[in-house]
């Protein structure tokens, strides 16, 4: 809690203690005034940032519900690839490492859209997931994960062309490679789109003026007792705040994040199960009460 809003609250005490002192001790009566309308004042900064973290926590719980669609997708696509393509016996290894190949690439693709979103080399988490050879080919590609996609629709364009699968069972696999490309779009929508500026701006600006203000309106009534609640107060409002500035940016690479580290082991688990894949990742486990 220090951490989080610990120098604005150490601040505000010091403030505090500034305008008791000189209202108690210096007998500066004119820096207090029971007159200022807290009330009035709280009641409407409450309001403002209230709708802003609103707005924050909308943007947040969207990633969340995008990254939710990117799971069931990824689950259904590996699904129709196991248990859809269907060829003639002499080409059954073919079979086989096709289906490896696009679920892998499916898995690929969720790992490199998480890194591009938290601003990270996508290249970096594919080995043992893709060949190197395939991996250097991504090399220098502005979308890795974009570029996955493009190679998994192509790869089932030529199981249709083998007679692999019927025309309806590939219109639905292409499908849900639309359906993800809808989602990846989301996220980068909302990554792309930082929040207005007068609305990171001045509901800080608000908050902080309200702080100024709480001691001066306080120190008449509560004397010496003014550091207790105002900075209890402003601590509220400070947090509220922060709290806010936290949930506007979910793929930031902060403890604030949505999940995605966690939710792309769940997706690589869960698809290397469809496999008939034995050796398999331990699920990501929470640092320190944080699930990254």
């Amino acid at each position: 809690m220090i951490a989080y809003v610990g120098l604005p609250v150490l601040a505000l005490v010091l403030w505090d203690l500034a305008i008791v002192v000189a209202y108690k001790v210096l007998h500066w009566e004119w820096v207090g005034s029971r007159h200022v309308p807290l009330t009035l004042y709280g009641s409407a900064i409450g309001v403002i940032v209230g709708f802003r973290n609103n707005s924050a926590y909308g943007r947040w719980w969207e990633a969340r519900t995008l990254w939710g669609a990117i799971v069931n997708n990824s689950r259904s696509f590996a699904r129709q690839v196991t248990a859809t393509l269907r060829a003639p016996a002499q080409d059954a290894d073919l079979l086989r490492e096709t289906q490896r190949w696009l679920v892998h690439h499916q898995i690929a693709y969720v790992h490199a859209l998480r890194r591009q979103l938290r601003g990270e080399d996508p290249l970096a988490v594919l080995p043992g997931i893709l060949e190197p050879d395939e991996i250097e080919t991504l090399r220098g590609e502005k979308n890795v994960a974009l570029t996955l996609q493009q190679r998994m629709g192509s790869r089932l364009r030529d199981c249709r062309d083998r007679n692999w699968v019927d025309s309806i069972e590939w219109q639905a696999m292409d499908g849900n490679l639309d359906d993800l490309a809808d989602a990846q779009g989301g996220t980068e929508r909302i990554k792309n789109t930082p929040m207005p500026k007068q609305y990171d701006y001045f509901p800080q600006l608000f908050v902080q003026i309200y702080c100024l203000v709480l001691p001066v309106g306080l120190v008449e009534t509560l004397g010496w007792f003014t550091p207790l609640g105002s900075t209890l107060v402003g601590f509220m409002f400070l947090a509220l705040d922060k709290i806010g500035r936290d949930l506007e940016d979910p793929f930031d690479n902060t403890v604030f994040d949505v999940p995605m580290t966690a939710i792309c082991k769940t997706i690589e688990i869960n698809l290397r199960q469809l496999l008939g894949e034995t050796e398999l990742p331990d699920p990501e486990k929470p640092i320190h009460g944080v699930l990254w």
